[in-house]
């Protein structure tokens, strides 16, 4: 922003509050991101749990996607699922201590587009999940995509496909700085 000076009338930059960022996104605009995905998952998984027993499968697309109730009590692919109860635990203070981590990075780089979505989309899916974990002691998941009856891939939900489209862009995000870098 500039302004002219009043006593020599010449123009002088002024900084803006904003530092020069123009219209960036910032903290709470993620947040509100993460929230909504919360949201999203949150709703989802219950709707799941009000209308479907546990195994119970609908199709949607049939032979590639169903709709199915089923808990992972391990992390991803069902990792630990089987470990005996500590895991339920050991999961929560990783998702917290990472949750920890991405709310003080997106304080510190929220001016940065895609870093920040990225960011926001697993920050949403962790708390998801962890809500989960701490309500239920075990993650509802109940999308299942598959070819015909012969390959499936793991049921997941709206906070695991954040995390996953998260992790997507913040590898792209790397990409194009180092692109830019050259």
């Amino acid at each position: 922003m500039a302004r002219a000076n009043s006593s020599s009338g010449k123009v002088t930059a002024r900084a803006s509050s904003r530092s020069g960022r123009g219209n960036r996104p910032g903290l709470l605009a993620w947040l509100v991101l993460s929230g909504v995905i919360v949201l999203a998952d949150q709703l989802t998984k219950l709707l799941i749990l009000e209308r479907f027993r546990f195994g119970e499968r609908l199709a949607v697309l049939p032979g590639y996607f169903d709709l199915t109730l089923v808990f992972n009590t391990g992390a991803a692919f069902s990792f630990l699922a089987d470990a005996g109860g500590w895991q339920r635990w050991f999961f929560l203070g990783i998702g917290l201590a990472a949750s920890a981590f991405i709310l003080y990075l997106l304080a510190r780089h929220g001016s940065q587009r895609l870093f920040g979505l990225a960011l926001a989309l697993i920050l949403g899916g962790a708390i998801g999940n962890l809500i989960d974990r701490l309500a239920r002691g075990k993650v509802v998941d109940f999308l299942l995509a598959h070819w015909q009856e012969r390959w499936f891939f793991p049921a997941f939900n709206v906070a695991d496909a954040a995390i996953t489209v998260g992790a997507v862009l913040l590898v792209l995000d790397e990409l194009l700085r180092v692109g830019k870098s050259r």
